[in-house]
């Protein structure tokens, strides 16, 4: 494992983010839109359960949606870099492929977090009240392991698919079902009982619970499952990432 290409590669992927503000602003269009459509439209139609409301409930899942798109969308680097030949120059290198993977999760996940921070930060102005626990700090833990894992899965798809038009089908295909049947919108025990038990094996699931009991103190796991939910899910994702890449055509 070289530490020195995975800090190269996490260091490319923080200059690329601060220089393209436009696409931070472009990232960050979706998650308002849902915290003004559905936070504060549906607010006060839709009634959660016990003290909570509905927009201290979907802010977490609009967080959860946030670092998903983000993060998948991050496979397209793998394209581009193969189009332009830097990842030739990655591939002849000395380095592991795992180093690679890791370097481009560490990148990405900072990133997308960098993200879902301003997020929490706008959610804060709008009328989001975040509950502060010894716990509140996991909510980073949780946002750092929901993004490792979709990256994983966005370079997944990025090593085994090589135009930009099946990278954003196979992707667009893929992150609205993950989304949909979380319970990002709406609570699991409103959902079919078929639906439940679909929603159970989503990594999705576990880290936008996982967020929900950190900010707001209400959960429907224990924390401790979510998070040993997410550690696996993000062991997995990151081992398949890795043996993709390790078989990705250069190009």
């Amino acid at each position: 494992m070289d530490t020195n290409a995975i800090y190269v590669l996490w260091l490319r992927d923080m200059k690329r983010f601060v220089r393209a503000r436009s696409r931070i602003i472009g990232m960050l269009m979706m998650p308002i839109f849902f915290l003004l459509g559905l936070g504060l439209g549906l607010g006060g139609l839709v009634h959660i359960s016990g003290t909570v409301t509905y927009l201290e409930f979907i802010v977490p899942g609009i967080l959860g949606m946030s670092l998903l798109f983000t993060s998948i969308a991050s496979g397209t680097a793998v394209l581009w870099d193969r189009q332009f030949g830097f990842l030739k120059e990655i591939l002849v290198t000395p380095n592991s492929r795992a180093s690679v993977v890791l370097g481009r999760v560490a990148g990405g996940a900072t990133t997308a977090v960098m993200q879902s921070i301003i997020v929490v930060v706008i959610s804060l102005i709008i009328g989001f009240h975040m509950t502060l626990t010894a716990i509140t700090p996991l909510a980073i833990v949780f946002m750092v392991l929901i993004a490792s894992t979709f990256i994983s899965l966005g370079l997944t798809f990025g090593s085994i698919i090589n135009d930009f038009q099946g990278f954003q089908l196979i992707t667009q295909f893929v992150t609205l079902p993950l989304f949909f049947l979380s319970n990002g919108i709406f609570p699991l025990s409103s959902l079919p009982w078929y639906i439940q038990y679909i929603s159970y094996a989503n990594p999705l699931t576990y880290g936008v619970d996982g967020l929900r009991g950190t900010l707001i103190g209400a959960s429907t796991f224990p924390i401790w499952l979510d998070l040993i939910a997410m550690l696996i899910s993000t062991l997995i994702m990151v081992s398949i990432a890795a043996y993709a890449f390790n078989r990705a055509d250069s190009g």
